[in-house]
């Protein structure tokens, strides 16, 4: 009887330990796959071929599928992660690079970085449901947690563009600095963080006015300032932290998600692209383009702890439970 007790105390602990068990899905653009990597061992376990320069990956509000955005081959493929197989390709528009999933689950909004538009698609009829004329290279791509917002950013034209999702029209635009690349809400909704690539810097926006809050500014010491190029932002749920990739200078930024005060730069690989957090946001993973790796942040610490080499590359990344 002890026996038995300890073997389904062991067999259920096996089942809780597979059952936590994080896995990381990474685009590597130049090499047209996904790097697959346990969050246990810290090792890609296998590398998936996708379309052409996958580059922006967004998973389902169930985590079973994985958005990717081949831009070479103008098309969102959605992967079944259960069989880590290609299931269908949606109607994108061209040269897709980023996107965002409405609370809905159904409405996909793409930046189409070629033809100036929002292209909006339901991802369960497969059907185009708008396109959208915003600014020159549409980027960055960010529905509010209400559902009510879709903010794009336009690298040529240096603005915001607020897409009223009821309509599908596009009703605003905010003026930022040069080359905004990525947006991203914070938890309330109530604040819009977009990095300006060539500006050097972070505005924080309030959505209710659609109006500039705050502008982060950066100084790493020993680097120089044009190669600090903020592109991705990834904000704590708890409120505590914005994560900055700071691009060619190598290093997050940490910042007082409240105070705004920049706490710390932290060194990662060569031109850092995008972050995500574990689902205990423990830890924040980097892609590090020219080096081809990924790095690994104790966020307790804020220390980084871990390399993981991977394709050639690296640029989006997404976690799984």
């Amino acid at each position: 009887m002890r026996l038995t007790h300890l073997a389904c105390a062991i067999a259920l602990g096996l089942t809780s330990h597979t059952a936590l068990a994080a896995t990381a899905y990474v685009s590597n653009e130049k090499d047209d796959s996904i790097s697959v990597i346990d969050l246990d061992s810290l090792e890609v376990t296998a590398t998936l071929e996708v379309g052409m320069r996958p580059r922006g990956l967004l998973l389902s509000s169930d985590n079973k599928l994985l958005y990717i955005c081949a831009s070479d081959s103008d098309r969102v493929q959605v992967m079944d992660l259960a069989t880590r197989t290609i299931i269908k390709e949606l109607p994108s528009g061209a040269d897709p690079e980023q996107f965002a999933l409405h609370p809905n689950d159904r409405w996909l909004y793409i930046s189409n970085e070629d033809d100036a538009l929002v292209t909006v698609v339901d991802t369960q009829s497969d059907e185009v449901l708008a396109q959208i004329d915003v600014g020159v290279e549409p980027e960055g791509m960010a529905v509010s947690p209400d559902g009510k917002w879709a903010v794009n950013t336009s690298e040529t034209t240096n603005m915001l563009h607020w897409i009223d999702t009821s309509t599908q029209q596009l009703v605003d635009n905010t003026l930022v600095d040069q080359r905004p690349r990525h947006v991203e809400f914070d938890k309330t909704g109530k604040r819009l963080w977009a990095s300006a690539e060539i500006g050097g810097t972070v505005s924080v926006i309030d959505v209710a006015s659609r109006q500039i809050e705050k502008v982060l500014n950066f100084q790493i010491k020993g680097v120089h300032p044009d190669k600090v190029q903020p592109v991705g932002v990834k904000l704590s749920d708890d409120g505590k932290y914005a994560f900055v990739a700071l691009g060619p200078a190598n290093h997050v930024a940490v910042v007082d998600a409240k105070t705004y005060e920049v706490l710390d730069y932290l060194l990662v690989g060569r031109r850092v692209w995008h972050m995500a957090l574990t689902p205990d946001q423990k830890r924040l993973l980097t892609t590090n383009g020219v080096s081809g790796d990924v790095s690994v942040i104790d966020v307790d610490s804020l220390k980084v702890t871990k390399s993981i080499k991977v394709g050639r590359y690296p640029w989006g990344v997404v976690v799984t439970p």
